[in-house]
């Protein structure tokens, strides 16, 4: 028979039991972040040491509260199908169930970008993020928003929100493509999505 060498079956062992390549991605970036500011700290101003603290603070918070929230949507899951309430076509229930997963989604998000603070890719406010976590509450208030009783002008006013902000993440998006491509003395930056 013909088999893998052994020495071949040694080194793909290891590559089969990492983790996907995001996750390496951004586990990596978290334990960079924290060791950079770590080895960054002699050299921040006092100011910048204490937005580093209060940054790591809020993320543990927020950690927290999206633990919190998930064990809580778990719960709340468990009960609804233990009772039998589950019925993907009753629309409460369903409305009632993902705007739990989208508030999870946005404090994700909004965890995310405290995380940027830390790896000190960006300041304190960032406008992409800004806006980004306010389109994502915007669809999380679709999803839950009764449309038949919702009156006309709140639901063309939330169209008009989710326009607006689109056109300005457009916007900012592609200065920040631009930004990186310009940065790039040989025009090769490779700008994020």
């Amino acid at each position: 028979m013909h088999g893998p060498a052994q020495g071949s079956a040694t080194t793909e062992a290891p590559d089969t039991r990492l983790p996907p390549a995001s996750l390496q991605r951004d586990g990596k970036a978290t334990s960079s972040g924290l060791k950079g500011t770590r080895d960054a700290w002699q050299v921040l101003t006092a100011y910048e040491r204490f937005e580093q603290v209060i940054a790591l603070v809020l993320t543990f918070l927020i950690a927290v509260i999206v633990v919190i929230a998930v064990v809580h949507l778990v719960f709340r899951i468990l009960s609804l199908i233990l009772q039998g309430l589950v019925d993907p076509a009753e629309q409460q229930v369903f409305q009632a169930v993902f705007g739990m997963v989208m508030t999870v989604l946005i404090a994700l998000e909004f965890n995310h970008s405290i995380l940027g603070v830390l790896q000190r890719r960006h300041g304190i406010v960032h406008l992409r993020t800004v806006v980004l976590i306010a389109l994502l509450a915007l669809v999380r208030k679709f999803i839950i928003i009764d449309a038949a009783h919702a009156a006309p002008s709140t639901l063309l006013g939330l169209a008009a929100s989710v326009l607006s902000l689109g056109a300005v993440y457009w916007l900012v998006r592609d200065q920040d493509r631009q930004a990186v491509v310009t940065e790039d003395p040989r025009g090769q930056g490779a700008p994020t999505p």
